[in-house]
């Protein structure tokens, strides 16, 4: 069956839940309380069957103190259905529903004229007329204005007729393969069932059985039931009002402004950036940091709405704003909001969410950020992939801030690979599929020029940069984990030469010169004679009158093309003594030895005796075995 939720709007006792009564049967007076004072203080709810469709309603208070259970209710409707009563005709509420219905961008309209049978036919007309200047300029201008009477019966009927047309050009498509998002508006416990929630299904598909996330709370439920207006169901579908009852979950855990949503599809923030309009008849321009009441679908929060760039927003006009909230809100771009005064509580304006996810950004690069943000969901997504940086974004949480399924949010991204530099990263060791911005890549090339020119400056005769330092230099926070990513891509583009585990510029090579070689000639005839028990670093500065930089250097040097060996505890010895070591050994009649019988055999101290065993250790010629070390011969 085809389906639509239609809102109810109006002044306080216009007649909307008597309306409503008398076109589905339904009292959507559900309180004592409401009974007692004859107005609705809560949501109300009810459907009638009209052809093949199935048109819900959403009867919302109409008093000012209960406004914010009116904007509960609001949030997701297709069509509204303004209520006027001809007696008292256009009331302050009114014009703030009304102004409320078109900042939610609910799509279509029509205004029922209750109460007709209480006044003549001329103040009728003067009704109509004072609701045809009342629509003017706002969307819905062209909305049809039935009279009717919920006492006589009379025009119930063409206000069912004009609502099936409007369903037929407005009504909510099925949308199974999208995310599940129902935004809970009541919960409540049923002795003997557990808890109930409500809402309108805003996204998805939900059945009996479904594992789904509560948020903010971030807590797993299941599904254990489903009923749509009352009735048993296998499915309940977008649009559809929707009751659930929930396993795995208190009664104390769920209240009005949470949602239901697949897991891992939203996730809560408190900071966001959108389009807000400030109304016509806002007392004063916003110029700075003002305090607010945030409506969200069924959420309600307190919060601060600052112009972006520093400007202001004069009554009337629109503008980029960031919103900041005591609380996480589950939000996705697109979302509509508003923004209504802490004190005279009064509504202010409202927009459309662009960014679920913002971070505070300056200068140029906040200009650029909002004019993104404006334009579309493709330069949205090029957007966050670009401030991503080197880092780079998965599918999924481009998927979380857009609103879509991953597969959507993908296909998306593969468009815009050859036009918007956007770039994909194919899952690999250590991290998943990823996507990037072109400009992170330049950023990169000219970190990478900047690092090995710096590097090789200070070590002119280092063979190369470990490849594990060149990361830490080069990619910054998440980049470092794309490390084999960008340095196959750095090669290529001829920034860099790899060789195993070293980083080099292209076409280096470490020569020494004159004086270094002779300076090399002579150290390493030092370290052979001194074999075992070579120089310490301050002996060989006194030996040797060269530069302290020089002489590391040359000893670097020297070790690196393996004529030294640098043990632990940064020990070096002649590469000839631990070959003269390991031959001895191998050569011996041992088959393992004390560290007592290896000092006493080689004439060692335990300061030069404990760091040779530990690189015989990782040479592989012996095994350390409890307090022994046991020798490896090679097999002959």
């Amino acid at each position: 069956m085809r389906r639509v939720v239609v809102g109810t709007a109006g002044h306080i006792d216009h007649g909307k839940t008597a309306l409503v009564e008398a076109l589905t049967g339904v009292d959507c007076d559900r309180w004592s309380e409401e009974k007692d004072r004859g107005i609705t203080i809560d949501i109300g709810f009810a459907h009638l069957v009209e052809g093949d469709f199935q048109i819900g309603f959403v009867d919302v208070p109409g008093h000012e103190r209960f406004l914010h259970n009116a904007l509960a209710g609001l949030g997701g409707i297709r069509i509204m259905l303004l209520v006027i009563a001809a007696d008292e005709g256009v009331k302050p509420q009114t014009r703030e529903h009304l102004a409320i219905c078109s900042l939610l961008g609910v799509e279509a309209g029509l205004v029922a004229l209750t109460k007709s049978d209480l006044v003549p036919p001329d103040l009728l007309e003067i009704a109509q007329l004072e609701i045809e200047e009342l629509v003017t300029g706002t969307p819905f201008g062209d909305s049809p204005v039935v009279p009717v009477s919920s006492v006589t019966g009379d025009g119930i009927d063409r206000l069912r007729a004009e609502l099936a047309r409007l369903a037929e050009s407005h009504e909510t498509l099925p949308e199974p393969d999208r995310p599940v998002r129902l935004p809970i508006d009541r919960a409540f416990v049923l002795k003997g069932l557990g808890v109930v929630v409500t809402g309108t299904l805003a996204g998805g598909r939900i059945t009996a059985g479904d594992s789904l996330e509560l948020l903010p709370a971030g807590k797993r439920v299941r599904v254990r039931s489903v009923q749509v207006h009352g009735q048993d169901r296998a499915a309940a579908e977008n649009g559809e009002r929707t009751a659930l009852r929930l396993s795995g979950v208190d009664s104390t855990e769920v209240e009005r402004g949470a949602q239901l949503v697949s897991p891992g599809s939203l996730e809560p923030t408190s900071v966001l950036e959108g389009s807000f309009r400030l109304l016509d008849d806002a007392p004063k321009a916003i110029t700075g940091s003002t305090p607010i009441r945030f409506h969200l679908l069924s959420t309600e929060l307190p919060g601060r709405l600052r112009p972006l760039g520093g400007g202001r927003i004069e009554p009337g006009d629109s503008g980029p704003v960031e919103i900041r909230l005591a609380g996480p809100v589950s939000a996705i771009r697109g979302d509509r909001f508003i923004v209504r005064r802490l004190s005279p509580q009064k509504t202010l304006g409202g927009g459309e969410i662009l960014d679920p996810k913002w971070a505070r950004k300056r200068g140029s690069e906040l200009e650029r950020a909002v004019d993104a943000l404006a334009e579309g969901a493709d330069t949205a997504l090029v957007q966050w992939v670009r401030e991503a940086g080197e880092g780079g974004v998965t599918d999924e949480s481009l998927a979380q801030r857009l609103g879509s399924d991953v597969a959507e949010t993908r296909n998306r991204l593969q468009d815009l690979v050859d036009s918007h530099g956007v770039l994909q990263v194919p899952a690999g060791s250590g991290h998943g599929e990823r996507w990037l911005h072109a400009s992170a890549y330049k950023r990169v090339a000219d970190r990478a020029h900047a690092a090995l020119a710096e590097y090789f400056a200070r070590d002119r005769l280092a063979r190369g940069m470990p490849k594990a330092e060149a990361a830490r230099r080069i990619l910054p926070g998440r980049a470092a984990e794309l490390a084999d990513v960008y340095f196959d891509w750095l090669g290529k583009q001829g920034v860099l030469a790899l060789n195993g585990d070293l980083v080099n510029q292209p076409g280096r090579s470490a020569a020494l010169t004159g004086e270094e070689s002779q300076l090399a000639t002579d150290l390493l005839a030092r370290f052979d004679r001194a074999g075992l028990t070579p120089p310490s670093p301050a002996e060989l500065r006194a030996e040797f009158d060269t530069k302290p930089q020089i002489l590391e250097g040359v000893v670097r040097y020297l070790q690196e093309r393996g004529k030294l060996a640098r043990l632990p505890g940064d020990l070096i010895v002649a590469s000839t003594a631990i070959d003269g070591v390991r031959s001895t050994l191998q050569e011996s009649d041992w088959e393992s030895f004390s560290v007592g019988d290896f000092k006493q055999r080689f004439g060692l101290t335990r300061k030069w005796a404990i760091p040779v065993l530990e690189h015989l250790d990782s040479l592989g010629v012996t095994r350390r075995a409890g307090d022994k070390r046991v020798i490896l011969r090679r097999s002959r």
